[in-house]
């Protein structure tokens, strides 16, 4: 006989069902870490200028054109409600072509008079058909005018309360960290997906923010109510150039320094160990992201994927390119397409710009605009694409070591590594603390690497003596007195990576005080440098001066200071012959990443 199942019992499988699926559904979505880095240009905004409406109220000129011709329109910005406020919203507004389609549309909520007043039915053929939606705190961000004034009561023009003004005459325009910005894409402020629809972030992924070395800061203090990062506990004023990059204005800016390489390789491996993040996104500026995006690569001992991503326009700008390549960001972590069969990402840092998927190895900048950016070395670099809109695809994979099977991740990195420094005139080997107690870089221990460049009619004649690059022997000696883990990068003739015998000469003393010395072509290198048999310099391979320099940057937190000669100027046949030793590690290095 055949069983029947009772209509109550399927009912209650097919809700507990729905329930369940809807659970998995629910947890099923990734949580990404995001990280602000210097000058992140993605989370910049434009100046905070003073609206008609204010300056109207307060009998202020108006803001006009240069010209001195009006605003066709007043100036708005993405703000806060205070309190709900009732409006009417005009029908068939939303695009020229609605009104064509009028017999599509159910009717309004109301009409408005010539007067602006209310009415529920048409009194006249003038009425406006008008929509009646009271709008609330709640709902996000708005586009309002605003309405800030000066403490003296003018109007903000610029950045600044005064022209070139100190710090405490300034407002930051760079956001402190990206959260500010994830809510500006996901509520739609300044664009919307294809399908018409905003929460292009949100609907995919939950995100944590950190401000690894952000490019803006809380130069009051902020209390632990009001913070927007991971954080607990209130933040302490912050100084502009050692807690945060002041970028702009720009006659306040302040540089990255050396230690910031430690505190980003640190900050995103701390976060991605707590298992916690499906990924990571980096932000920084266009003209640095490149050197980041692979000391991220080398240093951080992750299977997960490392996203990086930079903009040429500033957050909110007309056709703003930042916002879209977060959203591809997001796009291609979710996607898993950088897994290989076990899980871990095979691609190792990448960074994704107008909708191109970039080796971080390869990647850089050549010209500020959406656009601007090339593969280097020229042997692939282009992993695959994203968007427009569409799914990632990926089309090639880097043979190179990255992330976490580099040989220079923190993790492999040693506690302590040797150094050479000079000591009542004589080179000796000093120890290098490399990571702390916790099994991080230390600040201290970054390496000092000079880029040398050559150029072909720079030697000066008749003779080929190293004194004739001062530069180079004063920059050794401070590193003997100063910097016990250092090292050189010659940028020489492309492919050859060979430059003129006065600087050859004088980085020769540098090898021999134990300083290791690499070797690059000019410019963007198309071709690998070419190793030489029995050479104390190591070969480059491909990569640009700047991305050679990081390496062996991590090359010597890995190996140490070379064996140094008693006598830099006259080594011994012998001293010679253990710095080749001692150069073939770095160079399978650079032959493999």
């Amino acid at each position: 006989m055949k069983r029947v199942v009772p209509t109550v019992w399927v009912l209650i499988s097919s809700v507990l069902g729905s329930l369940l699926l809807l659970s998995s559904v629910t947890h099923a979505k990734d949580r990404i870490a995001v990280f602000s880095d210097p000058t992140a240009t993605a989370q910049n905004s434009a100046p905070l200028v003073t609206s008609n409406k204010a300056r109207a109220a307060r009998n202020l000129l108006p803001k006009t054109h240069p010209d001195g011709s009006p605003l066709r329109f007043d100036l708005v910005r993405p703000q806060r409600l205070a309190a709900p406020v009732e409006v009417l919203i005009e029908q068939f507004s939303a695009h020229p072509l609605e009104r064509d389609a009028a017999h599509l549309y159910g009717p309004p909520d109301g009409y408005v008079d010539s007067q602006g007043r209310f009415h529920s039915q048409r009194q006249s053929p003038s009425d406006k058909p008008v929509y009646k939606v009271t709008l609330r705190p709640e709902d996000g961000l708005y586009m309002l005018p605003y309405m800030a004034l000066k403490a003296d009561g003018s109007a903000f023009d610029d950045d600044c309360a005064i022209r070139f003004g100190p710090p405490n005459q300034c407002r930051q325009p760079f956001y402190p960290d990206a959260s500010r910005i994830f809510e500006e894409i996901d509520r739609g402020i300044h664009g919307v997906s294809d399908t018409g629809l905003n929460t292009p972030l949100s609907s995919k992924a939950d995100f944590d923010f950190y401000r690894a070395v952000p490019s803006g800061g809380y130069t009051q203090g902020l209390p632990a109510s009001q913070r927007t990062d991971v954080g607990t506990g209130d933040i302490p004023k912050e100084v502009p150039g050692i807690d945060f990059i002041f970028y702009r204005p720009f006659h306040l800016f302040t540089h990255e320094r050396m230690e910031h390489l430690a505190k980003s390789a640190n900050t995103v491996q701390r976060a991605l160990k707590t298992g916690k993040y499906n990924g990571a996104i980096w932000l920084e500026g266009s003209p640095s992201v490149e050197e980041t995006a692979y000391w991220l690569s080398l240093l951080v001992d992750t299977t997960l994927p490392i996203s990086a991503n930079a903009a040429q326009r500033v957050h909110g700008q007309l056709s703003g390119d930042g916002d879209r390549d977060i959203v591809d960001s997001v796009d291609y972590i979710v996607s898993r397409k950088w897994a290989d069969e076990q899980g871990r990402n095979r691609l190792g840092t990448v960074m994704i710009q107008d909708e191109q998927i970039f080796a971080a190895r390869q990647v850089a900048k050549a010209d500020a605009r959406p656009g601007g950016y090339l593969a280097a070395g020229g042997h692939g670099g282009i992993l695959g694409t994203i968007g427009d809109p569409g799914p990632s695809y990926i089309y090639f994979e880097p043979r190179t070591r990255h992330t976490w099977n580099s040989e220079v991740n923190i993790t492999k990195l040693p506690a302590t590594a040797q150094g050479a420094k000079k000591v009542d005139g004589k080179i000796t080997t000093v120890s290098v603390q490399v990571k702390d107690a916790e099994g991080y870089l230390r600040t201290e221990a970054i390496p000092k690497v000079t880029i040398a460049k050559n150029a072909t009619y720079s030697q000066e004649p008749p003779k080929a003596d190293p004194s004739e690059e001062p530069e180079i022997l004063a920059r050794i000696e401070k590193n003997l007195q100063e910097r016990p883990l250092a090292g050189f990068v010659a940028e020489g003739w492309a492919p050859y990576a060979i430059v003129n015998v006065t600087m050859q000469k004088a980085l020769k003393i540098a090898v021999m005080s134990g300083m290791p010395v690499v070797r690059v072509g000019r410019g963007n290198n198309d071709g690998p440098a070419p190793t030489l048999p029995f050479d104390t310099f190591i070969a480059g391979n491909n990569l640009t001066s700047v991305k050679a320099s990081l390496l062996l940057q991590a090359a010597l937190l890995k190996y140490g200071a070379l064996p140094a000669a008693a006598d830099p100027r006259t080594p011994t046949q012998a001293e010679i012959k253990a710095v080749i030793e001692k150069v073939r590690q770095y160079q399978q290095l650079f032959d493999s990443h």
